[in-house]
Parts: C-alpha cells; structure tokens; sequence
C-alpha cells in the first residue's frame, strides 16, 4: 500500500468513526417511516423530542466529562434529587419560581464540583468515585423527601413548558435543542472546549505543557452537575410531579446516547452534536418498540444491544485511526 492510498484510508476511518452516528440516525428514521407514518408529523417529532428533553439535556453536561476522560454515574440521583427541591421549594407559589430553579442549579453545581474535586485530587477511578456520590446522593434525597413525593408545583410551570408554539413545538423541545446548541458554543468556540480534548487525549501531556488539568476537570463536572439539574427541572416540567426515584437508571440512557454518539470512555473524542444524534436515535428505537407493542423491559434489552454494538463499533474504528 502507497503512502497516498494509506492516507486515503485513514481519512476515511476518521470520517466513518466522526459521522457514522449521523448516518445511523438516517438510517432508524428512514425505518420509523417505513413503520408508523406518524414519524413525518412535525407535532409528533416535536413529542418525541419533550419526551427525550430530560436525559438529553443530562447527557450534554455528562459528554463534557467524558471527552476529558472522566465519567459521571451520579447524573441521574442528581435529576432525582434536584426536581425534588425544585417541587419543595416552589411549593404551589408562582412566586418562589426563581428561587426554587437557583436552589436546584445550585444543588447540581454542588454536587457536580465535589464530584470534580476527588476526580481530580485523588487517583480513585472516576466510575467508582461517581457511583459512591450517587448512592449518597440518592439517599439525601430519601431523606431530605422522607421517601414520598413532596412539593407542589407553581401553578402555570407545567403549563409553560408543554405549551406548544404554532400548536406544534413544545416550549419544553426548544429548551434542549437551545441548550445543545449552548453546549456546542462551548465545546467548539472557547478555550475551556479546547482544553478538554487536550486532556482527555493525554492528561500528563496537558499538565506538562502547564494546561490547568484540575480546574477544567472540576468545571466539567460542575457543568455536568449543572446539566444534571436542568434535567431534573425539565423532567419536573414534563410530569408535574415530583418523585424521589423519578432520575433512577436515568444515567445508564444518558450513557447509552453519549456512548453511541461517539464520545468514548477514553477521552479526547466526540462531542456535543454526536450525542444529539445518539439521544434521537435511541429514542427512535425506544418508540418503534412500543409502536410494535413489546413491553418496556424490551426497550432495555434495545438499549443494551445498543450500547454494545456502538462500543464495539467505535472501539473498532478508533484503534483503526490510532
């Protein structure tokens, strides 16, 4: 093989490994459409994207921490535990709105810098250091709720959210899709967005050319907190009602999207735009299950599947291109 024919080749890997989600995603609508007509309403795409707000708004933040090398189990006690005190804190005033979103944002950002913190002072794996603040975070919650469902909501907060523009676009759809174009400012236009592919690519080649390693690890994971927070208050939106396990395995969704996005567990990889297109595709796949009329429990098997063929896919594609 030629230098020029080498070349070509691995332009082609990096170009199978950056986009093949997008093409995927084509192929599952195309699918859809074939399946349930339904899919070329503009109202139910717009559905299907309320409906999918919540992870895919936790699933923006969490992709931060992964394209730096991290991960983040906690994401989804953190939506239980955030939509709680948000539905405490508002307790059926339209008044206490504003104070019960900064209570909760502030919750997730807590949470998400303390996650940051061990993450980057100490050499305890990100997997087992997030997995432990969840179990904890999951039991604050059960504590501070007393393990039933607390709060009322403002009257016209639910309201708002689903309301849809031109009777078509839920407020709540224009909320992540605002968001995800926010989250891929950040990763493409700023130095912060820069440095985290630096450092999930080589940490101590980061550290070495004088990056702050440990700064942008704990604001990924700030943000990812952050993220997790909107979550928790969009999902609050879209029910109505609080639920101290309403986030519970929420996380392995969000995980599940990033994966297939192409956002790896190394670092240094992915983005924002491909975890976009992971989220739709699963919820395709999630909607033509129970178009088919299989239970619930075959949407985690769908999902399962999912995840292992992404892995194996991107897994094969990445040590293709080195």
């Amino acid at each position: 093989m030629t230098a020029l024919s080498a070349y070509r080749t691995d332009a082609t890997l990096h170009l199978a490994a950056r986009y093949a989600i997008f093409v995927v995603l084509i192929l599952v609508y195309g699918l859809a459409i074939l399946v349930s007509e339904a899919f070329l309403q503009p109202s139910y795409l717009f559905n299907v994207l309320r409906q999918v707000a919540p992870i895919g708004i936790a699933a923006i933040g969490v992709t931060f921490v992964m394209i730096v090398g991290g991960v983040d189990l906690s994401v989804g006690a953190v939506i239980s535990l955030t939509s709680v005190l948000c539905a405490v804190q508002m307790n059926g005033d339209a008044g206490n709105l504003p104070l019960a979103v900064i209570v909760a944002c502030a919750a997730g950002i807590l949470i998400g810098t303390l996650n940051g913190l061990a993450c980057a002072l100490t050499r305890v794996s990100p997997f087992i250091l997030t997995l432990g603040a969840g179990i904890a975070v999951l039991g604050l919650t059960q504590i501070y709720s007393g393990g039933t469902a607390r709060g009322i909501v403002s009257p016209g907060f639910r309201e708002f959210f689903n309301y849809r523009i031109f009777a078509t676009v839920p407020v709540l759809a224009l909320a992540f899709l605002g968001l995800a174009a926010l989250g891929l400012i950040v990763q493409k236009t700023t130095l912060f967005g820069r440095r985290l592919y630096l450092i999930g690519s080589n940490r101590s080649a980061a550290r070495l050319a004088g990056l702050p390693v440990a700064r942008t690890i704990v604001l990924a994971y700030a943000l990812s907190g952050f993220f997790g927070a909107l979550a928790g208050i969009a999902l609050l939106a879209r029910s109505g009602v609080s639920n101290t396990l309403s986030g519970q395995g929420l996380e392995f969704q969000v995980l599940a999207a990033i994966v297939l996005g192409g956002t790896t567990f190394e670092g240094g990889r992915g983005g924002i735009a491909g975890t976009v297109a992971g989220v739709l595709v699963l919820v395709i796949a999630f909607n033509l299950v129970n178009i088919s009329g299989l239970p619930y429990h075959m949407q985690l098997v769908v999902m399962g599947v999912i995840i292992i063929l992404a892995s194996a896919v991107h897994g094969g594609l990445n040590a293709r291109t080195g």
